[in-house]
């Protein structure tokens, strides 16, 4: 079987550590001498490029906010807007119902008026008949009183039974 002592190992001797020290500076010197410029190069570009990309958020931010604002106006306008419209709507349909109204209040008063005039027309004619019966009446009273040529008593009889006829509507 194999010795085997892992304090061999996990023993630092000072030549480790000297080795190790000198390595690792030759391997800075290579890369700082081939690699150190790219790598800044690099990282700068990379730097450069993350901060544009935040000033151009910033910026794209800065317009959104803008435009809210410019959009919040805009609505804040359009319901005034929209107020002004319902409110001249209310004003016309009102102007409408007046109008209409009126419309109907001169008719009923042309309809009433005709209808007085019509009531008057029909009265003056039922007066205009009136005189005409009686006329017929009285035309017909004096050609019996003088037909029959009587006496004053029975001239009066004939005229209260000529009247009384035209009264019960016996003509």
């Amino acid at each position: 079987m194999i010795d085997f002592n892992i304090d061999n190992y996990l023993r630092i001797s000072w030549q480790d550590v000297l080795l190790v020290c000198i390595s690792t500076f030759i391997i800075v010197l290579f890369c700082k001498h081939f690699f150190w410029d790219k790598l800044l190069a690099f990282v700068a570009k990379r730097q450069a490029l993350i901060q544009e990309n935040i000033d151009a958020s910033k910026h794209l931010r800065e317009q959104a906010l803008e435009e809210k604002k410019q959009y919040d106006a805009q609505i804040a306008s359009a319901g005034s807007k929209a107020n002004a419209i319902i409110e001249q709507a209310k004003r016309d349909a009102q102007a409408q119902k007046n109008e209409i109204i009126d419309s109907a209040k001169n008719q009923a008063e042309n309809i009433a008026r005709a209808a007085q005039e019509e009531i008057e027309r029909d009265k003056l004619k039922a007066q205009k008949e009136m005189k005409d019966a009686i006329c017929d009446v009285a035309i017909t009273a004096a050609s019996q009183i003088l037909e029959s040529e009587i006496d004053a008593n029975k001239q009066k009889d004939i005229l209260d039974k000529l009247i009384d006829q035209a009264g019960e509507g016996k003509w």
